[in-house]
């Protein structure tokens, strides 16, 4: 074997298998290495292991292999980098990769969109994979799972009726290998490539005049609740006002499930959701009637009955955690209380919000579908250009959009024929009585009604 020296080290090639050389170093500590030239002329070296724990048998034998694998074109050293750099995920099955891909999503590793999931995305996500996806697909190989095998379980869904999720499914298996594919696990997403099982279409129900009648009346008398059973409707009074306020404020249910007491500031009439808790992720300021703060002081009255220290929320769970209550308990509480009133309309928590929103820019309170828009805590750009809104614009025009909550407040509270606050207070005048509408040039806004303030 020939001798080449170094500054502390020394190699000794082999004579038989070219490149092959042992490396001492200046300590003693002997190992194998390998030297080639790939087909772009760049040298490459490769440690084969330590000497005497790889024999010259074995490391002739390691060398050859790799001395064929470059023949044919291959680069052993690159890919042994590549494989020290690629994370050590040492999973195999959908199960395991999907529950990688939500703690990453949870610390934040992992953000697809250039922010962190919410909360509430994290949690339906993680419900959907175990009741829709992990049954069927999670004892599987990631690596294997075929896009004839995403589509037979999407299928299967359509088959058995559950029309609703089945492109949110297929959105989740979707997110979950592209995750995958970030981390160089799979190379293919089997959930793309073919087109969406449903064809969704926006819902257009709005609940009528007198089914808000019927269903606020209910709501406001929960102990006369029956179910079809005969049994109490078991609607709490604290899960009527939640109710309510979504009629009352238009915003979404988990925004009125999870208010915390720290939002709300009963001085100045507002109540600011904070931007973890809003689907754009910026804080949202929502003015608060007469009659909002009323629903909300006798829910933090109900709280505190049930509470062994400071209130934080204003609907809390009635189990002994720290937490307000899910959204999808005021869902299951509406649900309970047509069934117990006997309205058989599907109107839904999401569909009052779209009443709301309907009403607002119809001719009974006449206000703009922008400023509307700012009421449901929409980003609009219907004041200008999108980049002006988003980055330029921090009015949050909170006049305005109180001049239109306390217009919709007495147009529901006429429509539900309800004239007193919670508290026993007479409720707000009504705007207009039928037929008539009451003018008044310094309070008017667009559409002629007038505001009045009690």
């Amino acid at each position: 074997m020939a001798t080449s020296s170094g500054r502390d080290r020394t190699e000794l090639a082999d004579g038989r298998v070219p490149g092959l050389s042992l490396r001492v170093s200046g300590a003693g500590a002997k190992s194998w290495v390998i030297r080639y030239r790939t087909p772009d002329h760049r040298q490459m070296r490769v440690t084969l292991g330590k000497y005497p724990a790889v024999s010259l048998h074995d490391a002739r034998a390691l060398a050859m292999d790799m001395l064929l694998a470059v023949a044919h074109g291959g680069d052993p050293a690159t890919v042994k980098r590549q494989q020290r750099a690629a994370p050590q995920h040492g999973i195999t099955t959908f199960a395991q990769l999907a529950e990688l891909y939500q703690q990453v999503c949870a610390s934040g590793e992992y953000c697809p969109k250039g922010k962190l999931k919410k909360e509430s995305v994290q949690r339906e996500e993680a419900r959907m994979l175990e009741r829709n996806i992990l049954p069927k697909l999670g004892r599987y190989p990631y690596a294997s799972i075929t896009r004839q095998e995403v589509k037979a379980l999407l299928r299967a869904m359509v088959a058995k009726g559950n029309r609703a999720t089945v492109n949110r499914t297929q959105g989740i298996i979707r997110q979950v290998f592209n995750f995958a594919i970030s981390e160089d696990l799979v190379q293919i997403n089997p959930a793309t490539g073919f087109s969406r099982f449903v064809q969704e279409r926006p819902r257009d129900v709005i609940w009528k005049d007198s089914e808000l009648k019927t269903l606020w009346a209910g709501l406001s008398n929960p102990k006369a609740l029956r179910a079809p059973d005969g049994g109490y409707a078991n609607v709490g009074e604290a899960m009527g006002i939640a109710i309510k306020l979504v009629l009352l404020l238009g915003q979404r249910r988990c925004e009125i499930a999870g208010m915390a007491v720290d939002e709300l500031d009963f001085e100045a009439r507002t109540w600011r959701i904070k931007p973890h808790r809003m689907k754009g992720s910026r804080p949202h300021m929502v003015p608060l009637s007469e009659a909002a703060i009323a629903l909300i002081r006798r829910a933090l009255k109900i709280a505190e009955t049930t509470s062994d220290g400071p209130v934080r929320y204003v609907f809390p769970t009635n189990r002994h955690e720290d937490r307000a209550i899910k959204p999808l308990s005021l869902s299951l509480a509406l649900q309970r209380t047509r069934d117990a009133l006997g309205l058989t309309c599907s109107a839904t928590l999401h569909d009052m919000r779209r009443t709301v929103s309907t009403n607002l820019t119809s001719e009974r309170c006449g206000v703009s579908p922008f400023i509307r828009s700012k009421v449901l805590g929409h980003i609009d750009a219907g004041g200008g250009a999108m980049v002006s809104m988003l980055h330029y614009d921090v009015n949050d025009y909170l006049a305005e959009k109180r001049r239109a909550l306390e217009i919709w407040t007495r147009v529901l509270l006429r429509i539900v024929g309800d004239q007193t606050l919670p508290d026993g207070r007479p409720g707000p005048r009504p705007m207009y009585s039928e037929g008539h509408v009451h003018a008044d040039n310094d309070n008017s806004l667009s559409g002629g009604f007038s505001l009045y303030i009690p």
